[in-house]
């Protein structure tokens, strides 16, 4: 081994804190440069970590699905009729006007979306005995 260089002109400055934090936000490094590689470990972490970390307000979409289509149709001003099978639609037996508001938000979120308002509903009868709700809503 041989003696050390002692020669100030080979040897590059130290830098500052700043000076790395400012050439990382501006991404100063080549390709293949340690302080690259850093850059890149910390986007991969923040990309696969932080939606375990914070709540981004996705919603998954229901697991099992509806079991009958939804029927959509306008109503002529500003509103819809949206007819559901009953069967998708859970409802308890003897609940309240606000449970059952609810209840049918759920049923047609998937079609509607988040930004709808139901303004009321009724149960009816098909030509094949089914329980149908058609209810009315609004964006």
């Amino acid at each position: 081994m041989g003696p050390l260089n002692t020669d100030s002109a080979s040897v590059a400055p130290r830098r500052s804190v700043k000076q790395v934090l400012m050439s990382y936000f501006y991404w100063t490094y080549p390709r293949g440069n340690f302080h690259y590689d850093v850059m890149v470990t910390l986007i991969l972490l923040f990309i696969f970590i932080t939606p375990h970390l914070w709540n981004y307000g996705d919603k998954a979409s229901s697991s099992a699905g509806l079991l009958h289509p939804i029927e959509l149709t306008g109503d002529g001003s500003h509103g819809m009729i949206i007819t559901v099978q009953a069967a998708d639609v859970n409802v308890p037996a003897g609940a309240t006007d606000s449970v059952v508001k609810k209840a049918l938000r759920q049923a047609i979120l998937p079609v509607t979306g988040d930004a709808v308002v139901v303004e009321r509903w009724i149960t009816i009868t098909d030509s094949q005995g089914n329980v149908i709700w058609k209810i009315w809503a609004h964006r």
